[in-house]
């Protein structure tokens, strides 16, 4: 089950970066990972770096994929986001939080993507 539900977060992963680059994001890191967590993508567009945790699910069931970032998981990536930020010694930018939910259906290949900007500040 660990696997596939690895697998389930790396195709949601793969998904979600086609469709940044697709609206113009310019991808600077995927999965960076320091002591505090881990961050899916970090990409910049329009004088913003995002951070973007993606959440992949084959339904609703169990509530929205956005909705299991919860206020520990924001924390953990605010603080692994400030890690990165001093590392890459960025300046000049304007920072956000992004949750992009992936959707999957389980009969074809087809997918949703909903993306959600700005989801969460600290």
């Amino acid at each position: 089950m660990k696997t596939f539900n690895k697998d389930i977060g790396a195709l949601g992963e793969n998904i979600s970066e086609n469709y940044l680059k697709n609206l113009g994001y310019r991808i600077l890191d995927k999965n960076f990972r320091c002591k505090c967590g881990e961050i899916d993508l970090i990409a910049i567009n329009k004088g913003y770096i995002c951070f973007v945790e993606v959440k992949t699910r084959y339904g609703i069931n169990y509530g929205t994929p956005a909705e299991s970032v919860t206020s520990s998981k924001q924390k953990k990536i605010y603080k692994t986001a400030q890690v990165y930020i001093l590392m890459k010694n960025i300046i000049d930018y304007n920072f956000r939080f992004d949750v992009i939910e992936v959707l999957l259906n389980s009969n074809n290949n087809d997918f949703l993507v909903n993306h959600i900007e700005d989801a969460f500040q600290i």
